[in-house]
């Protein structure tokens, strides 16, 4: 290891990636693509269950067309499941992902003097950054192609269960204008759960994490509610 303005990277970079290798290696990776498949497997079969029983579909419509997103999501969130966790890493812990770059660029014998314009200017340029993190990152890391096929397999189980409950009072109720009273009722339920418990594993505060997951899920149903009874008057 270079002494005195080595292209190593700082003693408070290594900390934030070593903690972050720490939280990476336990129960974290599996929690994070638990909650990022539920968390779109709630909301986005929930909305369009709510636009077509504002359109005045028969269940049967909503339950297949709802069975038909949750399949199609389930492919598509487990095929970017490493994009997604890229994107929620710069926004949840955006100097952890700094280090990460100061740490790669030292890889190629870049100054910590040279580099830092290079880290603050990536900052500014979340796409950018993105796009630098998925090239770079995941190739120096050379991850386990079969942990990208567990992780890519729990997201897609995750959305799955999500993706179900909203749609279960259609399975029963076969007016979907009664059904999506109980449809919402539900949900909201199973959001409140999943936002207080993604609150405590993410280390935020569990009541404000539900309160928000809650009216997410909330603003996004109605708005596809009334936009389809809009479309239909």
């Amino acid at each position: 290891m270079a002494e005195n303005g080595s292209s190593t990277t700082t003693e408070s970079e290594k900390s934030l990636l070593n903690h972050h290798t720490e939280k990476h290696f336990t129960a974290g990776e599996i929690v994070r693509d638990i909650i990022i498949g539920v968390s779109d497997g709630l909301t986005v079969p929930f909305a369009l269950a709510a636009g077509l029983s504002g359109a005045n579909a028969p269940s049967s419509i909503v339950l297949t067309a709802g069975i038909a997103e949750v399949a199609a999501g389930a492919i598509s969130m487990g095929l970017g499941g490493e994009l997604k966790r890229e994107q929620e890493e710069i926004i949840a812990v955006p100097d952890t992902e700094a280090a990460e770059v100061a740490e790669i660029l030292s890889e190629y014998g870049i100054e910590p003097h040279e580099y830092r314009p290079m880290v603050n200017a990536l900052r500014k340029n979340p796409q950018a950054w993105l796009d630098f993190m998925m090239k770079f990152e995941l190739g120096l890391e050379k991850p386990d192609p079969r942990r990208a096929v567990h992780s890519a397999l729990t997201i897609a189980f995750a959305y799955i269960i999500g993706g179900i409950v909203p749609l279960i009072p259609y399975m029963f109720i076969p007016e979907a204008t009664k059904a999506v009273v109980a449809s919402v009722i539900v949900t909201l339920i199973a959001l409140l759960i999943f936002g207080y418990a993604k609150g405590r594993f993410t280390g935020n505060q569990p009541i404000k994490s539900a309160l928000q997951t809650a009216l997410i899920g909330a603003i996004a149903s109605a708005a596809a509610f009334g936009m389809a009874k809009a479309v239909q008057g």
